[in-house]
């Protein structure tokens, strides 16, 4: 990805391997990247490529299942930033 316009660093050996710069790591450490099966895959909740800082929750947390569990939750609204207000580290808020 466009790593200035994704919000990634720009200093190569923070995330790669100088001897192969093919995949990368990524200290991720406030949200799991396993959380609900995402194995690591980016993708699977920041699905703007050329910006991270966008992502979604209600790709996999249907409006059905999620109103239910916040039944009598103040403020709920069914949306991705709202999610993550209250669920900074995947888990319950």
């Amino acid at each position: 990805p466009n790593h200035a316009a994704a919000n990634f660093p720009t200093t190569c050996q923070t995330c790669h391997n100088t001897n192969s710069w093919q995949g990368a790591t990524f200290n991720h450490t406030w949200f799991p990247t396993n959380h609900g099966g995402a194995n690591g895959v980016c993708a699977t909740c920041h699905n703007n490529a050329s910006n991270y800082a966008i992502f979604t929750c209600t790709g996999c947390h249907t409006k059905t299942q999620t109103d239910r569990q916040h039944q009598g939750v103040r403020n709920y609204v069914y949306n991705s930033s709202n999610c993550y207000q209250c669920h900074q580290s995947g888990r319950g808020g």
